[in-house]
């Protein structure tokens, strides 16, 4: 997976659209191999990210759990203290 593409589930405030978008945005990239794509290929790139948000909002919604929802806050520094971890020297 890529590192850039964070789980949006079962957040309190649920995932906004724009990182839902940006999630959609990270996938194409890493499925196209580029992160800027031609002219001739920026329709079809465009649309690809619009439908995968549109498909990944739509999952979101109907996804069901009984886990307490998340902490923003508290996952964000979860991630800050494994990278410190990881890139400690």
């Amino acid at each position: 997976m890529c590192r850039n593409i964070r789980p949006l589930n079962n957040f309190e405030p649920p995932a906004t659209s724009r990182e839902v978008h940006d999630a959609a945005l990270q996938f194409v990239r890493k499925v196209s191999g580029t992160t800027r794509p031609s002219a001739t290929n920026q329709e079809a790139f465009d649309r690809a990210v619009a439908e995968i948000a549109h498909v990944t909002q739509h999952l979101l919604e109907d996804l069901v759990t009984t886990a307490p929802p998340k902490n923003r806050e508290v996952e964000a520094e979860k991630r800050r203290a494994r990278a410190q971890a990881r890139y400690a020297s």
